[in-house]
């Protein structure tokens, strides 16, 4: 897959002159450095100071994952894309316009669940109609209005809602959202959903590490200790396009299945490995797939488009130039 790599079960990994090894059950899979770019460990994984410095020496992000497929946290090595003019302006922008760019950021969810619905829509969904008036009239109307993020939040999460209860229109009973529930997800909707959304976010933390922005400094979330606040900014507006079109996708081709591709318990409902071989495959295809940017005019892939969305808020904060996140309608 790329500059991505997957490891899904328990192993250890090392340094073996200039590839890193991968060892489970007594056999070796060798990992070339040159286009690896991220690691992704949704087993136990053992690993050793040696292979950390020789992933820092590589630039090589290395994100780890919990029994219940939720983030842990990632090996990030020293930044190596530092501007301290940038920072400075992020603080400012953050402290003087925050509005502006979390006011772009709900505006761009609310436009692109639009467009997913209106695909629904053009193919006989017509229950989803209320929806995607709303979004076009009061959504837009209430966040261009909007005087503080607490109240963008609460139109963002009435978009969610209304996204997520439009679920059983389109989706076999079996996937249909009650309530979004997320540590730990309690059935194979929110089980898929969590997943998704914690993929996009490291790949986020893996795009803004290329770039001189600071993972700290967030606008519509509120930067706080312990999580990369920002990635979670810079995702929000993919979630849509990426995560949910993956997810459509594999139930409604029955590509994924409640019988075979979940574990469950009395608490919770997590996808097993193979679930998880299955949506990281989609996901890649769907992030390495490619449509027609209108403003570059050449084509491009979504996870390029991540990366460009990163770019329009440094030139945000350092030119003034006006946030627009990406759009699916626009391609750009």
């Amino acid at each position: 897959m790329g500059s991505t790599k997957y490891i899904m079960s328990m192993g250890e990994l090392t340094r073996k002159d200039n590839s890193l090894c991968f060892r489970r059950d007594g056999k070796n899979v060798y990992i070339p450095v040159e286009n690896t770019k991220e690691i992704f460990c949704f087993n136990e994984v053992s690993i050793n100071t040696k292979l950390l410095d020789f992933l820092s020496q590589n630039n090589i992000i290395i994100h780890f994952y919990n029994y219940y497929g939720g983030y842990s946290g990632t090996y990030y090595p020293k930044d190596h894309y530092l501007s301290g003019k940038l920072l400075v302006k992020q603080v400012l922008k953050y402290e003087n316009d925050r509005m502006s760019v979390a006011r772009a950021i709900v505006k761009g969810i609310g436009l692109n669940i639009y467009e997913v619905l209106y695909h629904y829509y053009k193919h006989g969904k017509k229950e989803v109609k209320e929806t995607i008036d709303w979004i076009k009239s009061d959504f837009i109307r209430l966040v261009e209005q909007s005087q503080d993020v607490k109240e963008l939040m609460a139109y963002e999460g009435e978009a969610w809602r209304r996204f997520y209860a439009d679920f059983k229109y389109f989706l076999p009973e079996d996937f249909v959202m009650n309530k979004r529930v997320k540590r730990p997800p309690d059935n194979p909707i929110n089980a898929l959903v969590s997943f998704g959304n914690t993929l996009l976010y490291t790949k986020t933390i893996s795009a803004i590490y290329q770039t001189h922005l600071d993972q700290r400094i967030s606008f519509l979330h509120e930067p706080s200790v312990g999580r990369f606040s920002l990635s979670l900014d810079m995702s929000e507006v993919f979630k849509p396009v990426i995560v949910f079109r993956t997810i459509f996708d594999l139930v409604n081709n029955h590509r994924i299945q409640v019988e075979k591709h979940f574990e469950k318990n009395v608490n919770y409902c997590i996808l097993n490995e193979e679930g998880r071989k299955i949506f990281v495959k989609a996901f890649e295809e769907r992030m390495e797939s490619v449509f027609e940017h209108s403003r570059l005019k050449r084509k491009v892939t979504y996870r390029t488009a991540l990366k460009l969305d990163c770019y329009k808020l440094i030139k945000n904060i350092l030119e003034d130039k006006e946030f627009v996140p990406f759009s699916l309608k626009e391609g750009m």
